[in-house]
């Protein structure tokens, strides 16, 4: 609305001045006066034209008065341009660097190799730096939008330039940050794919059953095992040294919790646990305590897990990848109930046979596979198991 007052204002101005200028104009040419020595016709013109400049003159500084816009495009436009070019190349090379990041991350996990049983807690937190670097990969997507946003409200001469320009900045800086904060994680994930990490996080350095009949013995019988774990980090951390300081941190706290289950009497499973990664050579080893009543989690003949085999999945393959999917589903399972057993046991004979069954033997109907407990197991026990296989045609 602004805009069309202007334009009236202006038309409304010219009209007037143009109006008395052609007026005065007349008048002096009737009365034929002179200035400056000149003609009676030269000073009218000179008066016309006096006018008429009068009329320019006026329109722009009433347009320069009212518009910031104009007044900022008139005088500052040559810096805002070379301001934004500076930004933009800024951000592209920010850009450039995001992508030989990503380029050397996905390298990275091209040359990675499979770890093994003993390390899925490392792959699991290998995990979550990933979904760390995706957070970062989408957080840096608005920015891009907001930079192309400031583009566009280039071309229409914004109203607080200096702002978004220290915007830009502030943009490009969480663009630098992030970038930074990617390179680390990528650093992470290389120290995650080498064989460095010898203790994972949640990783037990010892795990006891405890029954402590009399509570003068329940300090020494802590001490002891806090001892064997000492021992155990340095094999593990420091291989070769002797280990003749404290290697293992563990707050006072934990070692209280300890003291206080065992004083309370009953059947006590408990683990001194790494509390995150360590890398070998490293000086220090903090830990906590995992304290858990021995308690019978599987019983007889309960299933643990189940699967379902197709007749046309008759491979080797495809049989093997199924039967360690139905192991590892077991062992979730066993987990879930409390177990603190390192893995379950089998036959491995009876389960190489079972396999050779699945991808010889003909099937005209679905297979149901089930993993069964063979006996009762508390929580420090190790499960067996044995696989059963029930035809749904004959039930």
């Amino acid at each position: 609305m602004t805009g069309w007052l202007l334009i009236l204002a202006v038309l409304l101005l010219g009209g007037v001045l143009a109006t008395i200028g052609d007026r005065l104009g007349s008048r002096i040419g009737k009365a034929r006066l002179s200035l400056f020595q000149l003609r009676p016709r030269s000073t009218a013109v000179l008066i016309t034209v006096f006018t008429g400049s009068l009329i320019s003159a006026l329109t722009l500084g009433l347009m320069l008065a009212v518009s910031e816009q104009l007044r900022i495009g008139l005088f500052q436009l040559d810096q805002l341009e070379t301001k934004l070019r500076n930004s933009r190349r800024n951000l592209q090379f920010s850009v450039e660097q995001l992508s030989n990041s990503q380029k050397q991350l996905a390298q990275a996990r091209q040359e990675g190799t499979e770890a093994d049983q003993g390390r899925l807690a490392a792959r699991r937190q290998l995990q979550q730096v990933e979904v760390r670097a995706n957070q970062l990969r989408s957080e840096l997507a608005p920015l891009q939008a907001r930079r192309r946003e400031l583009e566009a409200e280039r071309n229409r001469l914004g109203n607080d330039v200096k702002s978004r320009d220290a915007e830009l900045q502030q943009l490009q800086t969480r663009t630098r940050n992030g970038l930074q904060e990617l390179k680390q994680l990528e650093g992470k994930v290389l120290a995650l794919r080498s064989g460095d990490v010898v203790l994972t996080t949640g990783q037990a350095l010892t795990s006891a059953r405890m029954a402590i009949p009399q509570q003068r013995l329940v300090k020494k019988a802590t001490e002891d095992l806090l001892r064997q774990a000492n021992l155990r980090a340095f094999e593990q951390v420091l291989p070769g040294q002797p280990p003749n300081r404290q290697l293992l941190l563990i707050p006072r706290s934990e070692v209280a919790k300890v003291e206080q289950a065992l004083s309370n009497g009953g059947d006590w499973v408990v683990s001194i646990r790494s509390a995150g990664n360590v890398l070998r050579g490293e000086t220090q080893v903090l830990a906590f305590a995992d304290v858990r009543p021995n308690q019978k989690v599987v019983s007889k003949g309960e299933v643990l897990a189940s699967i379902s085999f197709d007749p046309n999945e008759r491979s080797p393959e495809q049989v093997q990848a199924r039967l360690n999917l139905l192991l590892a589903a077991a062992r979730t399972e066993i987990l879930r109930q409390g177990s603190l057993a390192p893995a379950i046991q089998f036959d491995v004979e009876a389960f190489k046979a079972a396999g050779r069954a699945l991808s010889e033997q003909p099937r005209r109907r679905p297979l149901l596979v089930q993993v069964v407990s063979v006996r009762d197991s508390d929580t420090a026990d190790p499960v067996l198991v044995e696989l059963r296989g029930i035809n749904p045609a004959e039930q």
